[in-house]
């Protein structure tokens, strides 16, 4: 039978990064117009894109070692800590290796099986794998609307 539930959570998270989605936005559209002052500009009560785009990532670099066999290792009080960034070079980064991460993280969860989607991820308190996989997509596509209405009220 295969895996099509994993492998339409991997393509999900594709499509949040590179397009193709039911919603028909994504991080690399609505990024790519961004550069560092923009990226870095503060709006009194809001994170920064920069931050937001830190934030998604953060979660995609906890949970990938984990896929390989690794460790959980996070804490969400960390996941809003971005380095600084200081040139448009820094900020490129950024969006390439979240881009990157990303597609990492769709193949890893392409590969899943099926039948260990209902498993305890790591321990029962943080769900199954099959909540986890579904909460980076739902918590990607919300950050995502974030950084549209920063877009919008920034401009």
């Amino acid at each position: 039978m295969g895996n099509p539930i994993a492998k339409n959570l991997a393509n999900q998270i594709r499509q949040v990064h590179t397009g193709g989605n039911w919603t028909a936005v994504n991080i690399k559209d609505t990024l790519a117009d961004v550069d560092l002052a923009l990226a870095l500009q503060e709006k009194e009560g809001y994170n920064t894109i920069a931050t937001l785009v830190f934030h998604i990532n953060y979660f995609y670099e906890v949970v990938i070692p984990v896929m390989k066999g690794g460790p959980l290792n996070g804490k969400d009080a960390l996941s809003f800590d971005h380095p600084p960034l200081n040139t448009e070079v820094e900020w490129q980064a950024m969006i390439q290796n979240s881009l990157q991460q990303g597609e990492t993280l769709a193949a890893l969860m392409e590969e899943f099986p099926d039948e260990k989607l209902g498993a305890d991820f790591v321990d029962p308190k943080y769900g199954t794998y099959y909540r986890n996989f579904s909460g980076l997509v739902e918590h990607t596509h919300y950050h995502l609307g974030q950084i549209v209405m920063l877009k919008k009220m920034l401009a």
